[in-house]
């Protein structure tokens, strides 16, 4: 497979998303951020979602103009509206506000609604780490998973992710979907043709299958069985029930081209350290933690990978699939 300069796979892709619609700063932010997502080695929120985002912007799935804009706020609690365009504006907004807002009060809770796919909801937390506050983050998306008991697909993936920052460290990065697997990596499989483990999803039918085509057209599974629908039904009300955004089963799938504005949620939750315990004692807590973990050889912290992975690209670039760099040279021209 080629090898592609970092920057320059992000200026393709910026080029890609203009075509289809998106203004240069949306196409700026979303295109940085899919390149971010490729250099952790995360492909099902990589660049494979350059060609869907486009897709989406000339059918009129999501509004490439689109402004985000605070909607509402009172004290440590804002609402950003994303307004049908891409989420990465909005939850940046949404991020900037958070942090500017825990500053004040010790916590801040923002919303997003009216939004799109957020990618890796840990990227989202890169400024709060940054700002020394620990960051939460919830999605929810369309429907890929039954209620528990139920056969009809209700809640999306719904991932959740958190990070902690450290003392002359790197944060501690926690990122995890909520079904079995992460449905971007069914995703990745059916365009390359490979099947997938049993135990990650089910057809149309409530059936088993290795089948990822069928798997897209039918459910995911939840991680840890009733224990992750319920995890998944807790991020659904945080990200719609505070925010007014559509439940999973109100979205049309992003895995076709065609359907509605998916008008989606995302939250965000920022805490400022000092204001509990304090930003010391906060520290030795979390290095007395790590350095415990840590006696045990094998242990990775989390976040680690992704990191080491993206200081590679960064060096070398990032190898991708020649279909795919010839796709988006296509949206680009």
């Amino acid at each position: 497979m080629p090898r592609v300069n970092v920057d320059a796979l992000t200026a393709l892709a910026r080029r890609a998303l203009e075509r289809a619609g998106a203004s240069a700063a949306t196409a700026a932010t979303t295109a940085h951020a899919l390149v971010a997502a490729e250099s952790q080695g995360l492909a099902s929120h990589g660049l494979t979602r350059v060609p869907q985002y486009a897709a989406h912007l000339r059918l009129g799935r999501v509004d490439g103009n689109a402004v985000a804009k605070v909607a509402r706020s009172k004290g440590g609690a804002v609402l950003v509206d994303a307004a049908d365009g891409l989420a990465f504006p909005a939850c940046a907004l949404a991020v900037s506000e958070a942090i500017a807002r825990a500053r004040e009060h010790g916590v801040a809770f923002a919303g997003v609604a009216n939004s799109h796919h957020f990618g890796v909801a840990a990227d989202h937390l890169a400024p709060v780490a940054a700002a020394g506050m620990v960051g939460l983050a919830f999605g929810n998306s369309p429907s890929a998973m039954p209620a528990w008991g139920g056969k009809r697909a209700i809640f999306g993936t719904n991932p959740i992710a958190a990070a902690f920052p450290r003392r002359n460290a790197p944060p501690l990065v926690i990122d995890l979907s909520l079904s079995e697997v992460a449905r971007g990596k069914v995703m990745v499989a059916a365009r390359e043709g490979k099947a997938i483990p049993l135990g990650w999803a089910l057809d149309q039918d409530g059936n088993p299958t290795t089948d990822p085509k069928r798997a897209l057209e039918g459910m995911m599974l939840p991680a840890g069985g009733v224990k992750g629908a319920m995890l998944a039904l807790v991020v659904e009300l945080l990200c719609c029930a505070l925010t007014g955004a559509q439940m999973g089963f109100e979205a049309d799938t992003f895995f076709v081209d065609a359907g509605n504005r998916p008008k989606i949620g995302q939250a965000f939750l920022v805490i400022d350290p000092g204001a509990l315990a304090g930003q010391d004692v906060f520290d030795e807590r979390i290095e007395t933690l790590v350095k415990t973990m840590q006696l045990d050889p094998e242990v990775r912290l989390p976040g680690a990978r992704r990191s080491a992975l993206a200081e590679k690209a960064a060096r070398e670039g990032i190898e991708i699939a020649q279909p795919l760099l010839d796709q988006l040279n296509g949206l680009a021209q």
